[in-house]
């Protein structure tokens, strides 16, 4: 088994964990970041230590806990995200990002939580989301996990953002990005080659990573 994981590690270990890495990329240059949406494990925590100072938005003071026990930020605030022009000042983050979240928003929303995000950053705004609607409800009793709007890369890209294709083929993977189809262990493989195609041809890709660049 344990040869078996090597030869795994040798040959797919470098497409794991697509979207931190190309995450990681796009803010590792900036100074300061503001985490809007971060919960308990935000996709940063990876390279957090890379960047002089973080700072983790939720409104669920359990996730804020965690994450803090798992010293993933410099500091946190608990808050709605829907707030954010009243809990920070304008122009006083590099890099404001926002995973996974816009698509638990109604669009009226999603645009200005897009809007407060912008006039918090200096040098860039990141979204990550399904590429389109995609379904998903509840988990754990939670209702917020709910999916309620969808984001297109087009209307993404006609508000300034340029797309990175993530997680591989879209027609691979369901709720929650988990792979759709049996064996799991062969098809979530053939995900990970997808990515060497669907990073720079986003239409195809699970999800989007959208990088506005401020001037």
């Amino acid at each position: 088994m344990n040869l078996l994981k090597r030869i795994d590690n040798i040959f797919f270990g470098s497409l794991q964990n697509h979207y931190s890495r190309m995450l990681e990329k796009e803010v590792v240059n900036c100074k300061s970041l503001l985490d809007v949406g971060c919960g308990f494990e935000s996709p940063i925590r990876n390279f957090s230590h890379k960047i002089d100072y973080t700072v983790g938005i939720d409104m669920f003071e359990n996730a804020i806990e965690r994450s803090r026990v798992a010293n993933i930020h410099n500091e946190y605030k608990i808050g709605n995200v829907l707030d954010l022009d009243k809990l920070f000042y304008e122009k006083s983050f590099e890099c404001v990002v926002a995973s996974d979240l816009i698509e638990h928003l109604i669009k009226e929303d999603g645009y200005k939580l897009l809007q407060k995000m912008e006039k918090i950053a200096t040098k860039k705004v990141i979204i990550y989301t399904p590429n389109g609607f995609l379904q998903q409800g509840e988990f754990d009793h939670n209702r917020l996990q709910k999916h309620i709007s969808g984001w297109e890369i087009s209307e993404m890209r006609a508000l300034g953002f340029h797309i990175i294709g993530i997680n591989g083929c879209k027609k691979l993977r369901g709720e929650f990005a988990a792979i759709k189809y049996h064996p799991k262990v062969f098809w979530g493989r053939i995900s990970l080659i997808s990515q060497l195609f669907t990073t720079k041809n986003p239409k195809y890709a699970f999800g989007i990573l959208c990088v506005k660049e401020l001037h």
